[in-house]
């Protein structure tokens, strides 16, 4: 054989054994960022002008904005429950908040662990049963003092291959910190607000949080930025909207719409944004499809990578919510399907008030403005039927949302959408079989005309 020949074959031959290791090295670090209870229009990329959150808009200026992502569900533990399946409540079994995933659905975790990747959380990233912890590698449940607990790890641990990081940070989940570095003169608040002193101390409050959890953010970040090296994918979400009125717990956008931002320098083109429809069911699968692990058959999630490549800015056609309530306090369960003109809300239990921990409880720090609007509405008609229809909704809900983005005019009887409705109902009926959708009740509601639940009242409650 001549030398040549010997010299192709010993670099063929070496290529093919190094192949694996550059496929390893190939593979991104992947972090994961979530926030707790934040409306999709209350940071600076998505139009905030008060709030100020230098890190986000930093992350959107170098990575892609979505305009229209979606949760599956707008509470805490089935949210979670969705985002780390790849199923929708129904099917993945919980529901309602502090529920789980029903015995052998299995979470997408392992997936990630048979492609060679080592998973960790830190801070408030699921609700745990038991021991579980939904299959990572190392969880810290602590939910503060994120930089620290992961600069303590990742300095006394040596990680080999790739990292798929979790973090979630509890702000700005109430109770709100009692700091207001925003002037509550100076705060905007959503038309659908009552504008009390109260509300606005209290939406300061929220800011107030909203920022740490933007600052604590980029500590985090920058620590991780030469540690993790420049090929890492870094995700910014919430779980859902806040804890305000017609904001968490409901299926108006400003409960299931998320901020959603990801970087990933060389792929994903800086400062770009995309009006695709994406789930909170889609994100795993599509961080699956990106490191090349294997995504189970039968998931409600799919990969949105091609929009992430700039391939298509065009992915769901429509966008399915539930909720289901939240023990004692929110049980007004409700479906919706949402087009990027139209939603059809389905409030199954009409007869009921809708009502949660903010107008029931009335802490400090969460709904104690509720007081101030009450004293309100008793000389203020407009603020009247705010809480009106805040208490008491029809069965069906309609908007055109290019015209009515607030889902302030029910066009629900309006003939003009009488084709569109009929429609959307259909779609919904069809989905909500294909789900095997229970529309379950798990607790006798609050029925209008009889006095409203109160804090006194839900302790008599078993």
């Amino acid at each position: 054989m001549k030398k040549s020949s010997i010299g192709i074959l010993f670099v063929v031959c070496f290529l093919l054994c190094i192949a694996p290791l550059i496929a390893q090295q190939e593979k991104p670090n992947i972090i994961v960022y979530l926030s707790d209870d934040l409306g999709y229009l209350d940071t600076s990329p998505y139009g905030a002008e008060v709030v100020e959150t230098p890190v986000l808009q930093s992350l959107s200026q170098e990575g892609m904005k979505f305009h229209n992502a979606f949760v599956a569900t707008p509470s805490c533990a089935p949210s979670r429950a969705a985002l780390l399946t790849g199923l929708l409540p129904a099917r993945n079994g919980a529901e309602t908040n502090h529920s789980f995933p029903d015995e052998g659905i299995p979470y997408l975790v392992q997936n990630f662990q048979d492609n060679g990747y080592k998973v960790y959380a830190f801070g408030k990233v699921a609700h745990y049963k038991g021991n579980s912890k939904c299959g990572f590698d190392y969880h810290h449940d602590e939910q503060v003092n994120l930089e620290k607990n992961i600069r303590h790890f990742f300095d006394s641990v040596k990680v080999d291959g790739p990292v798929c990081l979790f973090v979630g940070d509890r702000r700005p989940h109430v109770l709100w910190t009692k700091q207001m570095d925003y002037s509550p003169e100076e705060v905007d608040l959503p038309p659908y607000f009552i504008d009390t002193k109260s509300t606005r101390e209290h939406r300061s409050r929220y800011y107030t949080d909203i920022s740490g959890l933007d600052s604590e953010m980029g500590r985090v970040l920058d620590y991780l930025d030469p540690k993790f090296g420049v090929n890492t994918l870094t995700l910014f979400t919430s779980d859902h909207g806040a804890q305000w009125p017609f904001g968490k717990w409901n299926l108006y956008d400003a409960g299931i719409r998320t901020p959603l931002i990801i970087k990933w320098p060389g792929v994903i083109q800086a400062g770009s944004e995309t009006d695709a429809n994406v789930s909170w069911i889609d994100i795993l699968p599509t961080l699956l499809d990106i490191t090349g692990a294997e995504t189970p058959k039968g998931l409600d999630g799919q990969s949105f990578k091609k929009v992430l490549e700039g391939k298509k800015n065009h992915f769901r056609d429509v966008i399915y919510t539930t909720h289901s309530g939240d023990g004692k306090f929110n049980i007004y369960p409700i479906r919706s399907i949402r087009t990027d003109q139209y939603k059809l809300i389905w409030n199954l239990v009409p007869d009921a008030y809708h009502t949660n921990h903010s107008d029931i409880l009335r802490n400090d720090g969460a709904g104690a403005f509720w007081n101030s609007w009450d004293e309100q509405a008793k000389k203020d008609p407009k603020a009247a039927a705010i809480i009106k229809k805040y208490y008491q909704r029809p069965e069906w809900e309609f908007y055109d949302l290019q015209a009515d983005p607030n889902e302030q005019e029910n066009l629900i009887n309006d003939p003009g959408y009488k084709k569109e409705i009929n429609k959307l109902k259909k779609k919904l009926d069809q989905w909500l079989d294909e789900q095997n959708d229970q529309m379950k009740i798990y607790r006798e509601s609050y029925r209008v005309g009889a006095p409203k639940p109160n804090a006194q009242s839900i302790k008599t409650i078993k």
